[in-house]
């Protein structure tokens, strides 16, 4: 079998090593490099505590969770992966609290603190009100995703995977011929659109109606002489977290709400660093590295569509907004059922087939 994986960011790396494992031929397509889309420019927080509305999403993500730890031990956790935990306080705590006790309802960890207790024992670093409740999700985990899709892509070319990166698909033939903007045309049995922000795009090529939703997002990057803290968090009005040994990424809602007002990159780049530095003062020396705006993949009911589309033998979609989180787990679950033809139960709520033309 040969399968062709369109987008090589998170969730299209995680379904290629995984096929690569079972024996199979795959073949990576990225028009950029791998994991350099949105891939490098998300908060890339993994986690399941922020998704509680459908209790199948929940699922879901906290087996995102569990995938992650049978991940690391499998490729060795590397720099890459960074399971330290997740803080976060409101300015209007009854929301938190009241989530707080829904997940402990569900078995899922959380410890509520005071901010005097976070400054002593977590984040000396951060300024919060000394009675501030602070709820610390001790499994949750961040991960530097371009680093993840550099593993998973050379363990899969070490194992025969090919790639054709830098290279756009322009058409998808009913025989499985897929055209390259190169002039490229391959011969596979299987196309997996991992395209992200440009899926619908891809299933557009096999008169495939995929609706997604428009929500960009800016992260900003600081260049920091020591980063001040050690895990992902999210204060009121900016969410922080580390980002290697010398930059933070920084990511908020409120900003994001302001993209489409005209306002420049940079502009938006600096009401960032301005939120960060009352939450972690010695921010205040760091410097603005890179900004990016990008598309985020989300389907137009904010869920994932992945598996196969029965309408479409040979075609499957591996499209999410939480590709961090979930990338391990679509991957192996996708892969296995390419391989076997096994739909997992897991994916039972976020099936292709719910998006009719």
């Amino acid at each position: 079998m040969k399968v062709v994986v369109i987008g090589v960011g998170v969730l299209g790396a995680c379904v290629g090593w995984n096929l690569s494992r079972l024996g199979v031929e795959v073949i990576f397509v990225d028009a950029g490099r791998p994991g350099e889309g949105v891939t490098n420019w998300s908060f890339s927080w993994v986690n399941a505590s922020n998704k509680t509305a459908r209790k199948s999403y929940f699922d879901l993500k906290v087996a995102g969770m569990a995938a992650y730890r049978e991940l690391a031990d499998a490729i060795g956790p590397g720099s890459w992966w960074h399971p330290t935990g997740h803080l976060r306080w409101a300015d209007d705590p009854a929301q938190l609290l009241k989530t707080a006790d829904l997940l402990a309802a569900w078995d899922y960890r959380v410890e509520l603190q005071t901010g005097a207790e976070v400054r002593r024992h977590l984040e000396p670093a951060v300024a919060i009100p000394d009675e501030a409740p602070v709820a610390f999700y001790p499994d949750e985990a961040w991960v530097h995703g371009r680093q993840l899709v550099g593993c998973l892509t050379r363990l899969a070319v070490a194992s025969g995977a090919e790639h054709r990166f830098g290279t756009a698909v322009r058409e998808i033939d009913a025989d499985w011929t897929v055209g390259l903007s190169d002039g490229t045309r391959l011969d596979v049995d299987v196309v997996v659109n991992a395209a992200g922000p440009n899926a619908a795009h891809v299933a557009g090529l096999i008169s495939r109606h995929l609706p997604m939703r428009r929500e960009p997002g800016v992260v900003t990057r600081l260049d920091c002489a020591q980063v001040p803290v050690r895990r992902a968090m999210h204060a009121p009005h900016i969410e922080i977290r580390p980002d290697g040994d010398d930059s933070v990424v920084l990511h908020s809602r409120e900003v994001d709400a302001l993209i489409d007002t005209g306002e420049d990159p940079a502009a938006l780049a600096r009401r960032l660093h301005e939120r960060a530095q009352y939450v972690v003062p010695e921010l205040r020396s760091s410097r603005i590295a890179d900004t990016r705006v990008v598309e985020r993949a989300i389907p137009i009911d904010g869920f994932p569509s992945v598996g196969a589309v029965p309408s479409v033998p040979g075609y499957y979609e591996a499209v999410s907004h939480s590709g961090i989180t979930l990338g391990p787990v679509l991957g192996r679950l996708l892969a296995s059922e390419i391989v076997n033809g096994k739909r997992d139960e897991l994916l039972a709520d976020f099936r292709p087939e719910r998006f009719v033309s």
